[in-house]
């Protein structure tokens, strides 16, 4: 497994191809989706692409996870478990898991990974997963430095690795713990089909009816960018570094896994103790820049504390970078002048601003032309002027996609090589090329042929030297090319070609022969015992396996998770750390110490109203956390169920949600 010195930046894909461009800019490792039961439903992959991805991978030794991390029927068990061994057999290292069933079934030797879906926020919580035989921890993103340290405090690091996000879009919910999709619209995003009802403006009203603030994206975080605490992360135990996006394009995953490899290799540097994950150095055609992809603009979240500006309530949409300033508004045409002059605009480009109810409009350039003097442009729109609100002399003007930057990335952006020795020595029927990588694995080749006088003594060692070192259309680069020979030799190139060829297949075979399975933990023997005896519907159980799992590990009281449609009344759809009050300006806790106001403002529920949808947003200040309290839909409730599960003739109660 991950050993405790080693930083490992691990990737998104989509599907293979983007897969194998991750590796190439840099990642350690890369997370990806199966054939099915993934918690993004529309990014699934064949076993055979599964296997392409593995087998690049495996080359830089680097490692390919696979995501099976929804909660499943009964009925589904077996298919997973035959997906399981499927991609195990493809030469997946690892499984990110979220259902404890599957611990409870005949699963592969392959490790696994707790999905951040397992609601890991405590060090009780983290160690029994350890217990239970999980080698990889995904926390909550919205722990503090202190509480990561002190989850790491509890841990083996020779057992349980600490995993962390550190970059893309955050789900407002504790863990992606959301049930609003289900009760909604009856899609489950523990099954991977979430609505983002998170991202939808609402009004929001306080306990007397009055509108507290209007159409406003209350519950829609910023993006999550942790580039600025990666020394303090790793100060704290993390050792794998995530970011998110497996529904994000090439482009995105090019460039954020460029900009963290960049970040991590100066850390390297400075950290002779730390090591990378994998093998080889990724140069980059291209200056990493995560302002340029799709972002909400950025925050680091609750890494250091609570902070009043993690929230994106003004758009979920790309805001982009200020560029300039409206000029001109003509019939058909606008002027605009660039806040650098020397900035370019181009056919093609995204531009934004925000209109009077501070609503972002797009606006795409069909044709862009300076205008005159530097720093000032003529941009015909792709859509008719008439239909740009509040567009006038004035208003600033953003950018939020580039073409120039596009057309950049749709070419070849990166090279990923590993460094090599290369000795060639003489033997008894000719010459020997020996290889070894700066993993320690080595190759070697042999020709027979007899020895030949240079034209040139001088020169014949250079010529050799030069010509060993030509491995470009391979994955490694000379550290050093030395000759053993002790006389000059003369050898036909195609002869030292087909020699080097032969090295080079020889070194990757034994690499792929020294890479070794990432082993699956054991549980402890008794089962350790779960940090609780009661269970409700927010553990989703949702099959007779986990079930079981569960009551093994002693708890008393199991609900059936919220899609088994037990919960029929209000309860807590989501619970977050972001609180809507404190953004508002109206917490209690802010108001203490102001005169006049303390004891005035208390902590009373806030209703959300989307068209006919109406949340109630309640507050527990003890643990400073909010509840999105709502119910489940007759039509949701009416619908043909998928599959029934009851775990009781009679329900229990598990308290007051």
């Amino acid at each position: 497994m991950l050993a405790f010195h080693q930083l490992e930046l691990l990737a998104p894909a989509r599907d293979a191809d983007i897969g194998i461009e991750a590796v190439n800019h840099g990642a350690d490792a890369v997370y990806i989706g199966g054939p099915g039961f993934g918690a993004r439903a529309s990014a699934g992959n064949s076993v055979q692409d599964i296997e392409r991805l593995v087998k690049h991978a495996h080359r830089f030794g680097s490692r390919i996870f696979i995501t099976l991390n929804t909660i499943l029927r009964d009925d589904e068990l077996e298919p997973a478990r035959r997906m399981a061994w499927d991609v195990y057999n493809a030469g997946a290292d690892a499984l990110i898991v979220q259902d404890m069933g599957l611990l409870e079934i005949d699963l592969p030797p392959i490790q696994l990974h707790a999905s951040t879906q397992t609601d890991i926020r405590t060090p009780e919580k983290a160690r029994f997963l350890q217990d239970a035989g999980i080698s990889k921890l995904v926390l909550a993103r919205e722990l503090t430095l202190p509480q990561i340290a002190a989850i790491r405090d509890v841990l083996d690091p020779q057992r349980s690795i600490i995993e962390f996000f550190i970059h893309g879009a955050l789900c407002v919910a504790y863990s992606g713990q959301c049930y609003i999709s289900h009760a909604h619209t009856g899609r489950s995003a523990n099954r991977g089909d979430c609505s983002q009802a998170c991202r939808l403006p609402y009004e929001v009203k306080d306990s007397q009816g009055r509108i507290v603030a209007h159409d406003k994206h209350v519950l829609s975080m910023k993006d999550n960018n942790q580039s600025d605490n990666l020394r303090q992360l790793i100060d704290v135990g993390c050792r794998s570094f995530k970011i998110e996006g497996r529904y994000k394009d090439m482009a995105y995953v090019k460039n954020i896994t460029a900009h963290y490899r960049r970040l991590f290799d100066e850390i390297l540097n400075e950290r002779p103790e730390l090591a990378p994950a994998s093998h080889g150095k990724a140069t980059f055609s291209f200056t990493p820049d995560p302002d340029q992809n799709f972002n909400r603009e950025f925050t680091d979240y609750f890494v250091q504390g609570r902070k009043e500006d993690i929230g994106a309530f003004d758009t979920p949409k790309n805001p982009g970078q200020p560029i300039g300033w409206v000029h001109k508004v003509a019939a058909d045409h606008l002027e605009i002048s660039t806040d650098d002059p020397a900035a370019v605009l181009h056919n093609g480009d995204g531009l934004c601003y925000y209109d009077l109810q501070k609503e972002l409009v797009g606006l795409q350039i069909n044709r862009a032309e300076p205008a005159g003097q530097q720093g000032h442009w003529k941009l015909w729109p792709k859509d008719p002027m008439g239909g740009f609100k509040d567009l006038r002399k004035g208003v600033q003007v953003n950018r939020n996609r580039d073409m120039s930057w596009v057309r950049t990335l749709e070419k070849k952006s990166a090279e990923r090589r590993m460094g090599v020795w290369m000795k060639l020595s003489e033997t008894p029927d000719g010459l020997q090329l020996s290889l070894t990588d700066e993993a320690g694995f080595a190759g070697s080749a042999q020709l027979a042929t007899e020895w030949q006088a240079p034209k040139d003594t001088v020169s014949a060692a250079a010529k050799l030297e030069q010509q060993l070192a030509k491995l470009g259309d391979t994955v490694f680069e000379p550290l050093q090319v030395q000759l053993d020979l002790p006389r000059p030799w003369f050898v036909p190139p195609s002869q030292l070609n087909a020699l080097r060829r032969e090295a080079v297949a020889a070194l990757e075979a034994a690499r792929a022969a020294g890479l070794e399975r990432l082993p699956r933990a054991k549980p402890v023997e008794p089962p350790a015992p779960y940090p609780e005896d009661t269970l409700s519907y927010l553990a989703n159980v949702f099959n007779d396996k986990a079930r079981q799992f569960y009551a093994k590990h002693g708890v008393k009281v199991i609900a059936a998770a919220y899609e088994a449609h037990e919960e029929e009344g209000e309860v807590s759809l989501m619970i977050t750390k972001h609180c809507v009050r404190f953004s508002l300006s109206l917490c209690p806790k802010q108001a203490k110490g102001v005169t006049g106001v303390q004891g005035t403002i208390r902590a009373e529920p806030l209703q959300l109203i989307n068209g006919k949808e109406k949340l109630t947003l309640r507050f527990d200040c003890k643990p400073c956390e909010m509840h999105v309290v709502g119910k489940i839909k007759r039509s949701v409730l009416n619908a043909t169920p998928e599959a029934q599960i009851k775990f009781y003739k009679t329900r229990p109660v598990t308290g007051v949600h």
